[in-house]
């Protein structure tokens, strides 16, 4: 039985932490977007341009990123940044007009950029400094983050309808959350000297296993992105589900994603990264496609079982992978990750508009088989003890 001071079983905790902050601040101001409709006097697409602030905000985070970095360590980053997202957080429940939303909303994607990298990198520096899988399990708090925002705040809204009571209690919430990870986060003792010419002077190009990377997180989080936001109207439009059962689509997607990223790291351990990778988006692939071509609600549901149960691996084996090439390699992925998440949605709803939701959904089943494909270029590497230095790297320069 492990004792209470093993360093993993102090720093796991303390980074899925982390995880389940950015979760939590996502879904406790994403729930509360019909609120900001309203008290801004905004429509549908002054609405949509506030979301797309968030994701610019996140895409063009890289190159700051990558030298905030290099600069103070994943774990500063990481708490500097959560704590931006507190102010964020608060400065958008008391906002007042729409030019300033957008700004702030910014801002957002900027901090959630700057976490997401941070965090990651905190995550596979533990796997490899303790030759243990958590990587999934840490992606699987970041989920459960997120179903807490959005029951905290179908909560509040039995009491207040009032957005900075909500978004006041949120923030109490995810500087508790803050105060308990810090203690735990991993960090190192800075590098005597100075940092060489060639990592101060210049972002390097990015290699071909880095943009092969960045495809495959893109391709997944457009997978990801889409089945939370076309999945109910599929079920409702296209399967003629009744009103009652239209948000189990995203139900199921989150419930099996959930699930297996709690069993994935014992996966990935048995299987590899690379193959877990490779055979789950293509079931992911291969069931939505099935249900397609079957059409009904159950079949509906069973292809989006099979969605959680294949993508559920995918970002976090290729955050993991990314983050062994350094710093910059796992920034620009994370970017492209962001970028897909919050713009593969829209474009999918372009080619619903065009030729169906039918094909809709077949554009997110085939993003999915591209997971596959880019996966095949990619070496994940093995999880060894010795491959200590280069994630050191992430945690300061």
């Amino acid at each position: 039985m492990p004792r209470p001071a093993d360093p993993y079983r102090r720093s796991l905790p303390a980074i899925a932490a982390l995880f389940c902050f950015l979760g939590f601040q996502y879904a406790s101001w994403a729930a509360r977007l019909p609120a900001f409709k309203s008290r801004l006097g905004i429509g549908p697409a002054e609405l949509g341009l506030l979301l797309m602030a968030c994701g610019a905000g996140a895409a063009v985070s890289f190159p700051l990123v990558a030298v905030l970095m290099r600069r103070y360590g994943s774990r500063l980053l990481s708490l500097g940044s959560a704590l931006a997202l507190v102010g964020v957080l608060l400065a958008l429940s008391v906002v007042p007009d729409y030019p300033l939303a957008l700004l702030v909303a910014g801002l957002d994607g900027v901090a959630v950029g700057c976490l997401n990298v941070a965090m990651n990198a905190q995550g596979a520096a533990l796997e490899v400094r303790h030759g243990r899988t958590a990587m999934a399990r840490l992606h699987a708090t970041f989920s459960g983050g997120s179903l807490a925002g959005a029951l905290l705040a179908s909560g509040v809204n039995l009491f207040t309808g009032s957005v900075v009571v909500h978004f006041a209690i949120a923030s109490l919430l995810l500087l508790g959350l803050l105060g308990f990870a810090a203690p735990g986060l991993l960090t190192e003792d800075p590098a005597p000297g100075e940092p060489s010419t060639e990592r101060r002077g210049r972002l390097p190009l990015p290699t071909r296993i880095t943009l092969w990377m960045g495809l495959a997180m893109a391709f997944g989080t457009v997978t990801e992105g889409a089945m939370n936001d076309w999945s109910a109207l599929y079920l409702r439009e296209v399967a003629h589900a009744g009103a009652e059962l239209a948000p189990l689509g995203i139900a199921v997607v989150s419930v099996m994603m959930v699930l297996a990223r709690v069993f994935a790291d014992g996966w990935r351990s048995r299987w590899g990264d690379g193959r877990l990778v490779r055979l789950g988006s293509a079931v992911a692939a291969a069931g939505l496609a099935l249900a397609l071509l079957a059409g009904g609600t159950v079949a509906a549901l069973l292809g989006f079982a099979c969605m959680g149960l294949g993508m559920a691996a995918v970002t976090p084996c290729v955050y993991a992978a990314a983050a062994r090439h350094g710093a910059e390699a796992l920034s620009l992925v994370a970017a492209m990750g962001t970028t897909g998440l919050l713009g593969g949605p829209a474009v999918i709803g372009f080619i619903a508009n065009g030729g169906g939701l039918v094909w809709g959904m077949a554009a997110v089943a085939c993003s999915a088989l591209a997971v596959s494909l880019c996966a095949t270029r990619i070496r994940f590497p093995a999880l060894e003890r010795e491959a200590v230095e280069p994630v050191a790297e992430l945690l300061v320069s």
